[in-house]
C-alpha cells in the first residue's frame, strides 16, 4: 500500500509535541497575571507570582529530600493554601500526588499510606493525632511534614520539620521534573470503596489536563473567576478545579470549615462567583437563619453532585438567586464528565418540574468521547424510555489509567472497551441519563461514598448480630445516611440501637456509621439472598421511591 503524503517529514518534535499536563497552567498565570490575587485564606492574600515561587520551592525541596520520579507524596489537609500548592509542587518534583480524605479513620489512612508506598506525608496539625495512630504500626514510616496553617485548631507537632521550613530548603527558580509522557501518573486518589478496602485510582497528566479544560468550557467559566473551595480538594483533586481555576488565572478562596455563613460572607466579601458543593451544602444554604444570610451582589453559579438534592432544597436555593447545575462525578474520570445541562425551554415549566429535570445526571461533556447506558455483559444499549435500566458506561481520555496494584479490578472495570461505573441508570427520551441505583449499595452521604459492605462487616462483628444489611435512608442534612437492619442471634440479650451505633463508632469513621437501627427478620429470596429492595422501601430511600414510581 502506498504511503500517504502525510507520512513523511511530519514527525513529532520538541517544537510541536509537548506532553499534556495541567502543571503548565501555573507558569502561564504567573507570567500573565503575576500580580493578580491567586489565593485568599483568612487574612492571607497571595499573588500568582508568589504562588508559583512557593510551588517551585516545594518541588525543589522534595527532590533535595530524595523524592524521585514515580514516588508517592501524600498530604492530609483541608482546603488550605498548602493543599493547593501541593497540587503543583508535588507533581513538579516528579512524584505522584496522593491527597487523603481527612474524614477517614486511622485504619483507612494507614491502608492508603501502606498501599500507596508513601515516601513523604504532609499533614495539617488538626490531624496530628489521627496520623500518629495511622503510622504507629507501619513497618516503613514516611517522612512527616507538619503544616501549621494559621486557621488550624491547636494540634501537636509530630513531624521531622514543618511546611514553611521545608519550603525554605527549596529553590524558587527550580524548573521542575516534567512528565516524560502525558500517560504518566499525576495523582493517586482512593475511592471510598464498594468493598472494605478502597481502590487506588490513578489518573494521568493527559486525563487531568483534559478534565481541567472541560470544566472551564463545559461550565462556560469566564476568565479570572473567583472560586470558593467548598468541595474538598482531596475529592478527585477537587474535580480538577485545582488546576482548572489556575488555567483561568482565577482566585482560589480557601475554606477550612464549610458553613452557610462562611459561604455567604465569602460571596459578599471576596467576590465569589462559582463553587461546587454536595447537596448537604445546598441544604445548609437553603436553611440558613436570616442573621447568617447576606444578599447576593452578583450571580453565583453552583455545581452539585452526589445524591440529587431534594426538590424543596433546590427550589429554595434557586429562589435565593443561585444558579445550580447537577452533574455526575466519579473519581475514575477525574471529575464530572456528565452534566445536566439546563435547557432554556425548561423556564416555561413550573418550578417542581424544573427541579425534577435538573436533578437528573444529564449528558456527556464535550471532553468525554463516549457515554452509554447498556447491558454490562452484552453492551446492548437500553432504549431511551426512562424505564429500562442498564449500567452507566464511559469512554474517553478523562478516564483513569487503572487501579493501583489491582490488575483484576482494572481489567473488569474496562471490560468491552468501556469503563463500567457500577451505577445503574435509565435514559430519558431527551437523551438525559438518570441514575436509579448504585451497585453494591453505595450510600452517598454529604458527598462522600459509604460502602454498605464495609458497615455490614463491622456489624457482623457484634456478638448479638446474626445477619446485617445496610441501605440508605433520606436525611435532610446529609442527603443520605446508613440505616442498618439487623437479625439477631437466638438466645442472646437484645442490644439497643444506641449500643449498635456506639459499637460501629468505635470501629468506623463516624460518618459511615448507621444513624438508625431496625431489629427484624430480614426478607430473603428462596436462595437466601437478602431482598434489599424491600429494606429500601422500609427506609424510604430514594432508590425505593424510584422503584415504587416505576411499579405504579
Amino acid at each position: 500500500m502506498q504511503e500517504s503524503i502525510y507520512g513523511k517529514g511530519l514527525s513529532q518534535t520538541a517544537a510541536n509535541h509537548v506532553p499534556l499536563t495541567p502543571l503548565h497552567f501555573l507558569d502561564r498565570s504567573a507570567d500573565q497575571y503575576g500580580d493578580r490575587i491567586a489565593v485568599i485564606h483568612g487574612e492571607l492574600r497571595q499573588t500568582w507570582r508568589e504562588t508559583r515561587a512557593r510551588c517551585r520551592k516545594l518541588a525543589s525541596a522534595l527532590v533535595k529530600r530524595g523524592v524521585r520520579r514515580g514516588d508517592t507524596v501524600s498530604i492530609l489537609a483541608p482546603n488550605t493554601p498548602a493543599m493547593l500548592e501541593s497540587h503543583f509542587g508535588i507533581p513538579l518534583s516528579g512524584a505522584v500526588l496522593n491527597s487523603i480524605n481527612c474524614r477517614l479513620d486511622a485504619d483507612g489512612v494507614r491502608f492508603i499510606l501502606k498501599h500507596g508506598e508513601c515516601k513523604i506525608l504532609l499533614v495539617d496539625r488538626e490531624f496530628s493525632d489521627l496520623v500518629s495512630r495511622a503510622i504507629a504500626d507501619l513497618p516503613s514510616k514516611p517522612l512527616i511534614i507538619d503544616i501549621n496553617d494559621a486557621g488550624a485548631p491547636p494540634g501537636r507537632a509530630i513531624g521531622d520539620l514543618d511546611y514553611e521550613s521545608l519550603l525554605s530548603e527549596g529553590d524558587a527558580g527550580f524548573e521542575g521534573v516534567w512528565p516524560a509522557d502525558e500517560w504518566d501518573a499525576i495523582a493517586l486518589n482512593y475511592t471510598s470503596g464498594t468493598t472494605s478496602d478502597p481502590k487506588g485510582v490513578v489518573p494521568s497528566h493527559r486525563g487531568t489536563y483534559v478534565m481541567s479544560m472541560s470544566q472551564l468550557t463545559d461550565w462556560g467559566m469566564p476568565r479570572n473567576p473567583t472560586y470558593l473551595w467548598t468541595l474538598p480538594m482531596f475529592h478527585a483533586n477537587g474535580w480538577c478545579f485545582t488546576w482548572a481555576i489556575t488555567a483561568a488565572a482565577g482566585t482560589h478562596v480557601c475554606m477550612r470549615k464549610v458553613t452557610a455563613k462562611a459561604i455567604f460572607d465569602s460571596i459578599a466579601d471576596h467576590g465569589v462567583d462559582h463553587f461546587c458543593a454536595a447537596p448537604i451544602v445546598l441544604s445548609s444554604i437553603a436553611n440558613a437563619p436570616d442573621p447568617e444570610r447576606r444578599p447576593l451582589p452578583r450571580s453565583v453559579r453552583i455545581r452539585t453532585a452526589g445524591s440529587p438534592p431534594p426538590a424543596a432544597v433546590l427550589k429554595a436555593v434557586l429562589a435565593l438567586g443561585f444558579e445550580v447545575e447537577h452533574v455526575y462525578g466519579i473519581t475514575e474520570a477525574s471529575g464530572t464528565p456528565v452534566s445536566s445541562y439546563i435547557n432554556p425551554e425548561w423556564a416555561k415549566l413550573d418550578k417542581d418540574e424544573q427541579a425534577r429535570l435538573m436533578a437528573r445526571q444529564g449528558n456527556r461533556s464535550a471532553a468525554l468521547e463516549g457515554l452509554m447506558v447498556a447491558d454490562p455483559e452484552t453492551l446492548e444499549p437500553v432504549p431511551f424510555d426512562g424505564k429500562t435500566q442498564g449500567e452507566l458506561l464511559l469512554k474517553g481520555n478523562v478516564v483513569m489509567k487503572g487501579y493501583l496494584k489491582n490488575e483484576g479490578a482494572t481489567r473488569n472495570a474496562f471490560s468491552g472497551g468501556w469503563f463500567h461505573t457500577g451505577d445503574v441508570a435509565v435514559v430519558h427520551p431527551d437523551g438525559y441519563v438518570q441514575i436509579t441505583d448504585r451497585s453494591k449499595d453505595v450510600i452517598i452521604s454529604g458527598g462522600e461514598n459509604i460502602s454498605s459492605v464495609e458497615v455490614e462487616d463491622v456489624l457482623h462483628g457484634h456478638p448479638a448480630v446474626l445477619i446485617a444489611a445496610v441501605v440508605s435512608q433520606p436525611d435532610a442534612k446529609w442527603g443520605e445516611t446508613p440505616c442498618a437492619f439487623i437479625e439477631l442471634k437466638a438466645g442472646v440479650a437484645e442490644p439497643t440501637g444506641a449500643e449498635i451505633i456506639s459499637f460501629c463508632r468505635e470501629r468506623l469513621a463516624h460518618f459511615k456509621c448507621p444513624k438508625k437501627v431496625v431489629f427484624c427478620s430480614l426478607p430473603k429470596t428462596g436462595t437466601g439472598k437478602i431482598q434489599k429492595f424491600r429494606l429500601r422501601e422500609l427506609a424510604g430511600s430514594q432508590a425505593a421511591i424510584t422503584e415504587l414510581a416505576k411499579a405504579g
